[in-house]
């Protein structure tokens, strides 16, 4: 089992035939261990290893700040890119390695796995998860 970070690819398929609608649709990131199986094969969100602990609740939680931009000079003009707002779980106690963005209006649909790169100790005053600059060349999710 491993966690492996990026977008899914049914997100991928999703985008391309229209059927994800980042902005108007609702998001959620679900929190996981590092027993979970996480990756581009991920199609929908499952609590198989999800996270259980203070402050939390299966399902994780709402995704706020969705933003879609377009870098319009320099070397990356033209890439189109998503930025959502950083996300905290007041009262956290907990351990998670990696993270799963999903769409709820969309059946759960999956769209990003993240990688924390170890186990990441929640509590009361450590409880965000912070998204990458909101840039053509740092945003999660990025379509050159």
């Amino acid at each position: 089992m491993a966690i492996q970070q990026g977008l899914t690819n049914s997100f991928k398929q999703e985008m391309l035939s229209g059927a994800q609608n980042l902005p108007f649709d609702t998001l959620y990131i679900a929190l996981f261990t590092a027993l979970a199986d996480l990756g581009p094969q991920t199609t929908i969100y499952t609590p198989t290893n999800e996270v259980v602990g203070d402050g939390y609740v299966a399902g994780g939680s709402t995704l706020s700040g969705v933003t879609i931009s377009t870098q319009t000079t320099g070397p990356a003009a033209g890439t189109v890119y998503v930025n959502f707002d950083n996300i905290s779980w007041p009262g956290a106690n907990f351990v998670a390695r990696g993270a799963l963005i999903y769409n709820w209006t969309m059946g759960f649909a999956s769209i990003a796995v993240l990688d924390f790169g170890s186990d990441k100790v929640f509590t009361s005053t450590n409880n965000t998860v912070t998204m990458p600059a909101n840039t053509a060349t740092t945003a999660l999710i990025r379509f050159p």
